[in-house]
């Protein structure tokens, strides 16, 4: 099925963003993907798994992660980024670096991934600007900061982010080029997270597209025992997706794309139900009930 089509009248497919950590630090899968070979094929896996995009990444942005330059990071991912692109996989690069995504467009990535929303390079926006490349603008906030704390955390979340969309556009980035992402587990901790996710259509009335990228994250895993493994956050994570499709998200960032998949395919068989209507010698069983006392 393809990117956004329909599954009904009221809803349609999001967009399945399947993550390729490149590095050795990664807080889910940290090494099991740097090797070259092994990162093309988990690519290719995730592609086969019902991932529409692959989203690359050189960098850790886990809290604690030792920052990584652009000339390792790019070390780390062009090599892959090539390749994909050169067998017709559509590539994301997760990155903060205006030199990185200048290299990554230059192989033919069709979107920028920047979870500082352009704010950590100020050339970022300059670079995706002169191209053909999406931006992927992710809030950065939060923290100390007394809205974050608020328990209408979207309201906040949606004007830092308008405030963005704003800037970006006049940088020249178009407004069909601009993807918002609440940033979720940035700056926000696990309750603020979950008001966040609970008020996403506050997000997507600013008329954008929207990736939510929650997948294994911390506050998913507080749902679990503690010495839970990681892969047991798939399956809440999938009920997020489901849940985010429902208000109205364009897309999401997942590991578990094989899960997720099979959870959107559930959604489209649920709302593409239909009722057949009661043939004339059917019983209504609401007026039945109705009559034994039990409506």
């Amino acid at each position: 099925m393809s990117i956004g089509e329909s599954v009904g009248s009221a809803s349609r497919v999001p967009v399945i963003m399947g993550i390729l950590n490149v590095t050795p630090d990664s807080f889910s899968d940290g090494g099991s993907w740097l090797p070259h070979d092994a990162a093309v094929r988990h690519a290719l896996a995730l592609v086969e798994q019902g991932a529409d995009i692959i989203d690359i990444g050189g960098e850790s942005t886990r809290p604690g992660a030792v920052p990584v330059d652009a000339v390792t990071e790019t070390a780390r991912i062009l090599p892959v980024v090539r390749e994909l692109v050169a067998r017709g996989v559509r590539v994301s690069v997760d990155t903060l670096h205006a030199n990185t995504a200048q290299l990554a467009i230059d192989e033919g990535v069709e979107f920028i991934n920047d979870v500082s929303g352009g704010l950590a390079d100020a050339r970022m926006a300059e670079v995706v600007a002169a191209s053909r490349a999406t931006f992927i603008a992710a809030h950065w906030g939060g923290g100390a900061d007394a809205r974050y704390r608020h328990p209408d955390i979207a309201a906040g979340v949606r004007w830092d982010l308008h405030d963005r969309a704003v800037a970006l556009h006049g940088a020249g980035i178009g407004r069909d080029r601009l993807i918002l992402d609440p940033g979720l587990g940035f700056g926000k901790d696990g309750d603020a997270n979950w008001r966040l996710l609970s008020r996403l259509d506050q997000l997507t009335i600013l008329g954008f597209r929207v990736l939510v990228g929650h997948s294994r994250k911390r506050f998913v895993g507080a749902l679990l025992p503690e010495s839970a493994p990681m892969g047991l956050r798939d399956a809440p994570s999938a009920v997020i997706s489901v849940l985010a499709a429902q208000a109205g998200a364009w897309g999401v960032r997942v590991h578990d794309v094989a899960a997720t998949r099979l959870a959107f395919d559930v959604l489209a068989r649920w709302q593409n139900a239909s009722v057949p209507e009661l043939l004339p010698e059917e019983p209504d069983l609401q007026t039945e009930l109705i009559g034994l006392g039990h409506a």
